[in-house]
């Protein structure tokens, strides 16, 4: 930019900040309107935008319009749209106007609430709004702050994961010794999410001693308290020390529960920490109805989960709730000079969140939660959440009237796996059936799916959670799901 240019910059004038941001805003409403437009998973080849943008960026700058224009051309395209109502991949990853507007909050005003002195009531709001939500999702007194413990919100389940085995770990050690350390022993499902296997590589536990225990289809591949049980006897008698299990309320692949008081006891009998990971399914425990799945909380030592999935909040959002906050901050907390403020150090209910994570710096994400939270109500949200789960009701109904389809696994909230059969048994390959039959869904721009292997079966998995999503796409995907198997079990 040349210096005439350069001495005129004003990145945050006023009146110019309001006229960019109303561009955006208009630009994501067509956008929005029409996405249903859009394939929903692109067909892209990859390094195909780097033959479309230049080299260098520009010498002088562009205006906002150029540059949406650009957005529109190039970018679009090649996104998979995670908001479209025809997203029925993965998990979801929720966005909402409350969530938005909650989001352009918190980056407008950039505050850090990394420590109460840095910014009292953004720090003040986080605690206010992760206690409402434990109250919300039917946790015990234990992990409010009233109640001794507390709560924090993070950017991912994997940062949660990494910050509490830290604390068990240094609880473990503190007794133990650091050199003990390659003593200790992790364990999960062959469900559990493999962050848990990162996690514990990162905190220093060797790789052999992270246990991955089967599951099995008659336990609707929950763990159990019997299989950890016999896995924790045979790691005490080599002289190992078990130090953390995880329990999971709604996995990855297939949203299974794993049963959290029984799985508690065997973490006490043991000594172990005890984390549940409700990332997706977190968000139903808001209502009545699916509040057993979280019965035994109070033997755990964590509880994460994900507003960003599946509770109308822009990303990123992870709620992690501890019993000791203590314990983690001990094992997370720094305190250079620079940082000893004057100004509340002295007060007992002062919560410094840097102490409660990885990083120092600690976005304003309380906003977003708390918009989404005062905006839609707490009856609004259960209606969301139960919309959703009778849509996936309706669709895992249709799988079953239909020979050509199993369900896999029973379905518990909005996710429903299933399969084709082939037409002649035995005569099919059944995993390349399905695998054409994903091809074949996806390929048509009308739906995204995607898949999960369970005792070497290939399962297409349906995930109703999308904001936009209504019942009509829902009908339209099992019409797509149908048409589309007629097709591949037609082609030899």
């Amino acid at each position: 930019m040349g210096s005439a240019a350069a001495d005129a910059l004003l990145p945050l004038d006023a009146s110019r900040f309001a006229a960019e941001s109303c561009a955006v805003v208009d630009f994501l409403e067509v956008y929005y309107r029409d996405i249903e437009s859009y394939p929903v998973w692109p067909d892209a080849e990859p390094g195909h935008l780097r033959t479309l943008l230049p080299d260098m960026p520009p010498e002088d700058g562009e205006s906002v319009d150029v540059i949406l224009e650009d957005v529109r051309r190039h970018i679009i395209p090649g996104l998979t749209h995670w908001q479209s109502p025809n997203f029925f991949a993965y998990y979801p990853m929720n966005a909402s106007t409350a969530g938005f507007a909650g989001q352009m909050l918190s980056t407008g005003l950039n505050v850090l609430p990394f420590m109460w002195a840095a910014s009292p009531a953004a720090t003040e709001l986080e605690g206010v709004v992760v206690d409402w939500m434990a109250r919300l999702v039917g946790l015990p007194e234990c992990f409010l702050f009233s109640g001794g413990g507390g709560g924090v919100l993070h950017g991912s389940t994997c940062e949660a994961v990494v910050c509490t085995l830290a604390a068990a770990r240094d609880r473990a050690l503190s007794n133990l010794g650091h050199e003990a350390i390659l003593r200790l022993v992790v364990y999960a499902s062959d469900q559990s999410h493999y962050t848990f296997q990162k996690g514990a590589r990162i905190v220093g536990i060797p790789p052999s001693n992270f246990r991955v225990i089967p599951t099995l289809a008659g336990s609707a591949y929950g763990l159990t308290a019997d299989s950890v049980h016999e896995a924790v006897k045979a790691d005490v008698a080599d002289g190992l020390v078990p130090l953390y299990l995880c329990t999971t309320v709604g996995t990855t692949g297939l949203g299974a529960v794993d049963p959290v008081r029984d799985l508690g006891e065997v973490a006490r009998q043991y000594g172990m920490w005890l984390h549940i990971d409700a990332a997706y399914a977190g968000s139903a425990l808001i209502c009545p109805e699916f509040k057993d799945y979280i019965d035994g909380a109070e033997l755990a030592d964590s509880v994460s989960m994900n507003p960003h999935k599946w509770f109308l909040t822009n990303m990123n959002c992870c709620c992690l709730w501890v019993v000791s906050p203590a314990l983690l901050t001990s094992a997370l907390s720094s305190n250079p000079e620079y940082l000893n403020n004057v100004g509340g150090e002295g007060a007992a209910e002062v919560v410094n969140y840097k102490d409660w994570q990885i990083a120092l710096s600690h976005p304003f994400r309380a906003m977003k939660l708390w918009l989404v939270l005062r905006r839609y109500g707490v009856a609004g949200m259960r209606a969301y959440i139960r919309r959703h789960v009778d849509m996936a009701k309706w669709f895992e109904t249709m799988l079953e009237a239909d020979e050509r389809f199993e369900v896999v696994v029973p379905r518990r909230f909005s996710l429903v796996t299933f399969r084709l059969r082939p037409r002649h048994e035995g005569r099919d390959d059944m995993e390349a059936l399905n695998r054409k039959l994903l091809v074949a869904i996806n390929g048509s721009g009308r739906a995204f799916m995607t898949h999960f292997v369970v005792d070497n079966k290939f399962v297409i998995r349906m995930v109703v959670g999308a904001a936009m999503t209504e019942m009509r796409h829902v009908q339209d995907a099992w019409e797509l799901v149908q048409d589309k198997a007629k097709e591949v079990q037609a082609t030899p």
